[in-house]
C-alpha cells in the first residue's frame, strides 16, 4: 500500500515538473504584430533612418488589418521617437542608429505587456491633470466637443450596446481641452490598452455604464464652471471603481 502511495506521489510530482516545461501562450494584438514587423524591417536593413513608410491605407491593406490598428502602432512608435512625421514627407524612420531603434522598439513591446494595475495608475495620474487643466483652459468649442462625446456615449448605453470606445472618446475630449499636447499624446498611447483591458476584465456592464454617464455629466459641469478642485474630485470619484477593481486583481 505504501509503495502504491509512493508511485502515485511520484506520478503527481512528474506531472508538475512536466507542466513547468510548458509556456503561457500569449496572443499578440495586431498593434504588437505591426510593431514587431517594423522592428524586423529595421533590423534587417530594409528600413533605414530617414526612409519613408507607406501610407496608412496601403499598410492596412497589405497587412490585412484595419487602419485604426496601423494608426495606433504608428502613433506609439512616433511617441517614443522611433518614427517621425515630417510636413509634406509623411512618416519616416527616426535618424538614430539601428541598435538604438531596435532597443527602443523592444521597450515599447514590453510596455504593451504592462499589468492592468499599472495601466490604471497611469490613467488616473494623466486624467486628473487633464481634467484640472481642462477646467482652467477650456473654450466654448471644447465644451461643445465634450458634450458631443457625452451624447454619443449616452446613445450607445440607451441602445443597450457596449460604450467602451465612446467612454474613451469622452476622456480624450477632456485631454484635448487641457491644451497640453503631451498629456493628450500620452492618453493616445495607452488608449488601445485601456480598451483591451476593459474588455478582457469585463470592467463595464449596463449598470456601471449608466453610473459612469452621470459621473461624466458631473465632470462636464465642473469643467463648464471652471471649478478646478471640484473637477479633480469628480474624476477621482469616477475612476474609483476601476481603481478598486485593479487593487483586487493585484492582491489576488
Amino acid at each position: 500500500m505504501l509503495d502504491l502511495f509512493r508511485v502515485q506521489a511520484l506520478g503527481r510530482l512528474m506531472s508538475i515538473v512536466m507542466l513547468e516545461n510548458f509556456s503561457e501562450i500569449k496572443v499578440e494584438s495586431p498593434v504588437d504584430v505591426i510593431i514587431r514587423q517594423v522592428r524586423a524591417l529595421i533590423t534587417s536593413g530594409q528600413l533605414a533612418p530617414g526612409d519613408k513608410l507607406p501610407a496608412e491605407r496601403k499598410m492596412a491593406e497589405r497587412l490585412g488589418v484595419s487602419r485604426g490598428h496601423v494608426r495606433d502602432a504608428l502613433q506609439k512608435l512616433e511617441f517614443y521617437g522611433i518614427l517621425r512625421t515630417l510636413p509634406q514627407s509623411g512618416t519616416v524612420v527616426a535618424g538614430m542608429g539601428i541598435t538604438a531603434l531596435e532597443g527602443l522598439i523592444t521597450d515599447v513591446l514590453q510596455l504593451e505587456e504592462s499589468d492592468f494595475g499599472s495601466l490604471v495608475e497611469t490613467r488616473v495620474m494623466l486624467e486628473v491633470q487633464c481634467v484640472k487643466l481642462a477646467a482652467e483652459r477650456r473654450t466654448s468649442v471644447d465644451l461643445v466637443e465634450i458634450q458631443s462625446a457625452l451624447a454619443a456615449y449616452e446613445d450607445k448605453i440607451k441602445g443597450g450596446e457596449s460604450a467602451v470606445e465612446e467612454d474613451l472618446m469622452f476622456h480624450l475630449s477632456l485631454a484635448d481641452a487641457s491644451k497640453n499636447g503631451v498629456l493628450k499624446s500620452l492618453m493616445m498611447v495607452i488608449a488601445p490598452d485601456i480598451i483591451a483591458s476593459h474588455t478582457k476584465y469585463k470592467v463595464c456592464d449596463e449598470r456601471t455604464e449608466l453610473k459612469a454617464f452621470y459621473e461624466h455629466e458631473e465632470i462636464l459641469r465642473c469643467i463648464r464652471n471652471q471649478d478646478v478642485a471640484a473637477a479633480e474630485k469628480a474624476v477621482l470619484r469616477h475612476l474609483r471603481n476601476v481603481t478598486e477593481f485593479s487593487e483586487t486583481l493585484r492582491n489576488s
